[in-house]
């Protein structure tokens, strides 16, 4: 049986259970997402963001909707990310509830209420692996040509 015909035989449970508990990705269409979700996607790739992923938490949390984890190559753009999509969010009528982590800037984390965004350092991103916390949660890698998409939300 050839590998392709075997992952579509598995359950998608089998399927996580195989990738070490991870939910396999879906490709994610942005035009699903809300409004502030997809400014703040964009305002991270403005800043060079590395590994863009969305986590839809929807059913299984009832604190937030969407995780939005970032990665930064140093803590210097891990705050440079953070202070783009704090600015643009503000800009819109979107101001952080909290941000948590700013001075530190291995993990920082902004709070819009229906959803998070979690700016991480590389080694913390890997140290605390959220992906495989929240398994349970759809996992939606955005993949470049999205985030080119995402200029139709330019600066007004």
């Amino acid at each position: 049986m050839s590998q392709k015909l075997k992952e579509k035989a598995l359950s998608p449970e089998v399927q996580a259970a195989a990738l070490g508990g991870r939910t396999p990705a879906k490709a994610v269409n942005i035009a699903d997402l809300d409004e502030r979700v997809r400014r703040a996607l964009h305002a991270a790739s403005e800043k060079k963001a590395i590994d863009p992923t969305v986590l839809d938490l929807r059913g299984i949390s009832s604190f937030t909707d969407f995780f939005l984890l970032f990665t930064g190559a140093n803590r210097r753009q891990v705050q440079a990310i953070s202070d783009e999509i704090v600015e643009q969010m503000k800009r819109h009528g979107s101001p952080a509830a909290r941000v948590e982590g700013y001075q530190n800037a291995e993990w920082i984390l902004i709070d819009y209420g229906d959803f998070v965004v979690h700016v991480f350092e590389d080694k913390a991103r890997r140290f605390y692996d959220l992906e495989r916390l929240w398994r349970e949660a759809s996992r939606l890698d955005v993949a470049p040509d999205d985030l080119t998409r995402l200029s139709s939300l330019r600066e007004e």
